[in-house]
């Protein structure tokens, strides 16, 4: 199974972009989306954007992982 997480590209650097999503930043190749732009909103996946997405489904997509991972932790806190 493959995950990619929705990030907002913040700066252009030639073959790679900055992108921001949830106060993180990250570098990533634009290999695979070379007409990616500032202010996109993309699926990142092993270091490479890979596609545009939509930013309302960017944020429901981000809000999912936030219940996943709350899910998790109180998941790990229960089995203590």
């Amino acid at each position: 199974m493959c995950l990619a997480y929705p990030m907002k590209v913040v700066v252009i650097e030639g073959a790679f972009a900055q992108v921001e999503a949830d106060g993180v930043r990250r570098r990533v190749g634009l290999a695979l989306l070379p007409e990616a732009e500032v202010g996109d909103h993309v699926l990142v996946h092993a270091g490479y954007a890979i596609s545009r997405v939509d930013p309302d489904e960017a944020a429901e997509t981000r809000a999912l992982f936030q219940q996943l991972w709350a899910a998790q932790d109180q998941a790990a806190e229960d089995e203590q």
